[in-house]
């Protein structure tokens, strides 16, 4: 990690940074002074007074206050000066008191244009004050070429402002003017990819990545063919030319490149998809170009491309210009990939989580030849991915790892780093010298529901219905077969609107049937059904879960078939998500909303039927909440007895405890780390 001040290193591929002064804006400042007084210095701007001999001979030497008149014999002007006393005192100077200082400081003065020196004396002989100011009279002669003057005049502020000019573009530019460098407006057309040569060290390697053994299998390949390719193409086979990481946020993909760059023994480039885009037309296209060219000076080697959605998206899709700057650099992109004149030795590997949204003449195989699927990891990936991440922490002896892997299903890599950051610091909180379980407890609650508000205002009516509210949802889960097992339910608020929720520890599997779902929508209507039964009125507290049975309802009837009158049909298109029309005449979107209510009001009855004959277990339970605010599957057993199901349940599992991973239906549109009913 990179520490700030003065002592900074250069990253990798970065150059480093040479001695010398800084860039200071006060350099700004002094060009822009030194250029105003360049225009004072040569008289640019407001001139002197300038009048006729005549207005001199009738006005000026009368008054008997001209202080000295200079010839300029290279100018052919003539100045005249006034007496400072007469500026202050006569109101006819009034005009040039209050004017510019002259050339060298010498006052405000009057000036006219002669034919020559002999001619202005003879005029001033013949005038009738004339003789009497005649040795106040000076002969200024030009101290070389006038032009030369007038040429210096000319181009010194013009140099001034190209200098400046220069400074501040060089400011844009960066330190660093190579391809490499951070880009400015002199190499904007430059690729801006890190490269991670042989001298640059990474330290992430393939031992910091766990849970995606299999995904780590297929890029280790991929740097062993750039190390050993007589061994591919001895038999004829020809080396991929790209490989794409799919998977969802937070899984490790950019994790797994870091960790290839860290190991492959071959130039490693590194860059975003959004360091193509630009606003000037032509950028991402020379861009392109640009980091293809590096490569192929440094092959054999590897290009990676983070977030290639970025400039990958389908083409065409712009209704008001499809032919935009995004697709000029697709374009590009793809010509490089496996265009007419491509080579050889250069391998791209690229990371994206919207596969869906991509150009498909980017996915076919010559480009991107293998697809590398990295999905949330299983309770055997979570279990290896808590020991990479608890190995810096001080762990108490007596901490389960397998146990925290199987209460953090649906967890990404990202997911369980943050936990045990968030356990760290709760222990440090605490002024405790190891982290303990219970740490890790209070860091799953806190990535799940938020931090923790103890001292949020609640009424005691308003802390009533959410005891009941969420005894609803466990009492349900007790006692529905399919139902996940509870973990915990709590009334303690957190976050920003969750006032209590109710965890379980859901089934990692693959496929769920009707009655499974079925279930889980009973299970999820719990709270508003209880409301009703008790206090005879409904709350907003339902929110979220309305938000989720209304997600797995036309999940069931629009996606899964499992609707007799609509059919076996689906309707879910991935790759045409974001359409104006739907794929469906009005009368079946009728037909869809009728079936999504039928089933949801079938649903609710069911509920209340149970938590009718459960009444008395609810109040038992929804009383305990009130009394100690968080009660586990423990404090239920307890209350309520042991759940039915369980022995059938433990019959199911298999005995050697391996269990599948699988993505729960309700998260098809909003995928959530762990499976909660939360009460807002």
């Amino acid at each position: 990690m990179e520490k700030g001040g003065n002592n900074q290193k250069p990253g990798p591929g970065q150059t480093p940074k040479k001695g010398g002064p800084k860039f200071n804006i006060y350099w700004v400042y002094a060009l822009i002074g030194i250029a105003l007084l360049s225009l004072n210095l040569f008289d640019f701007g407001t001139r002197p007074k300038e009048i006729n001999f005549k207005d001199f001979e009738l006005k000026l030497l009368p008054t008997h206050a001209i202080d000295r008149i200079e010839v300029n014999t290279g100018k052919k002007v003539v100045d005249v000066y006034i007496q400072k006393d007469s500026l202050q005192k006569d109101p006819q100077f009034s005009e040039v008191s209050k004017g510019r200082i002259g050339a060298v400081n010498q006052g405000p003065h009057y000036f006219f244009t002669i034919g020559s020196e002999e001619s202005f004396k003879k005029d001033l002989d013949r005038a009738e004050d004339g003789v009497a100011i005649k040795d106040r009279v000076k002969v200024v002669y030009p101290p070389g070429n006038p032009w030369v003057e007038s040429l210096v005049t000319m181009l010194l502020p013009i140099v001034l402002i190209i200098g400046l000019w220069i400074l501040l573009m060089r400011k844009m530019g960066g330190p660093s003017g190579g391809s490499g460098g951070p880009g400015g407006i002199f190499n904007i057309g430059k690729s801006k990819a890190q490269l991670f040569d042989k001298g640059t060290r990474v330290n992430i390697t393939f031992n910091d990545v766990a849970g995606l053994d299999e995904a780590k299998v297929e890029v280790m390949e991929i740097v062993d063919f750039l190390k050993n390719p007589k061994k591919y193409t001895s038999l004829g086979g020809k080396i991929p030319k790209g490989a794409l990481l799919v998977g969802p946020p937070g899984t490790g993909k950019t994790l797994l490149a870091k960790a290839m760059a860290g190991e492959a023994q071959v130039p490693f480039f590194s860059m975003s998809g959004s360091d193509f885009v630009e606003l000037f037309v032509g950028v991402g296209a020379s861009r392109v170009r640009d980091l293809f060219k590096q490569a192929r000076e440094k092959a054999p080697c590897i290009i990676f491309i983070d977030e290639i959605d970025a400039i990958g998206r389908a083409r065409g899709k712009n209704v008001m210009m499809s032919n935009d700057e995004r697709e000029n650099t697709l374009n590009q992109l793809l010509v490089e990939m496996d265009g007419f004149g491509t080579d050889s030795g250069i391998i791209i590997l690229a990371a994206t989580n919207r596969p869906d949204v991509l150009d498909s003449a980017l996915l076919r195989p010559g480009r991107f030849d293998r697809q590398i699927s990295i999905d949330k990891p299983d309770l055997a990936g979570r279990q290896h991915i808590f020991e990479v991440h608890l190995k810096p922490i001080k762990t108490s002896p007596n901490l389960d790892i397998q146990k925290l892997a199987s209460q953090t299903p649906g967890f990404a890599g990202a997911d369980i780093a943050n936990v045990c950051n968030e356990a760290a610091l709760i222990a440090a909180r605490k002024g405790k010298s190891q982290v303990e379980m219970e740490d890790f407890n209070d860091a799953v609650d806190r990535v799940i529901g938020g931090l923790e508000k103890k001292n949020k205002i609640i009424s005691p009516e308003e802390k009533e219905v959410i005891a009941y509210h969420e005894a609803g949802h466990a009492i349900c889960g007790w006692y529905l077969e399919h139902a996940n097992p509870l973990v915990k339910v709590t009334i303690v608020p957190r976050g920003v609107a969750a006032l209590g929720y109710a965890q379980y520890l859901p089934k990692e599997q693959y496929l769920y049937n009707t009655e499974q779902l079925m279930d889980d929508i009973c299970m999820t209507l719990g709270g508003r059904a209880v409301e009703e039964l008790v206090f005879g009125k409904i709350s907003t507290g339902a929110q979220n879960d309305l938000q989720v049975i209304t997600r797995m309802a036309y999940a069931m009837v629009t996606v899964y078939g499992m609707n007799e009158k609509v059919g076996n049909v689906s309707f879910y298109d991935p790759n045409n998500d974001q359409a104006f029309t739907k794929p469906y005449s009005e009368e079946t979107a009728k037909m869809i909303d009728e079936e999504v209510r039928i089933l949801i009001d079938k649903a609710y009855v069911r509920t209340k039927q149970l938590l009718t004959e459960r009444l008395n277990d609810v109040k038992l339970l929804a009383e305990e909440l009130l009394k100690k605010e968080v009660l586990y599957k423990d404090d239920l057993e307890r209350l309520i007895g042991k759940r039915p199901y369980d022995q059938q349940r433990e019959h199911q599992v298999n005995k050697e405890g391996m269990t599948t991973d699988g993505v729960h239906p309700s998260d098809i549109i909003n995928p959530s780390p762990a499976n909660a009913n939360v009460v807002e």
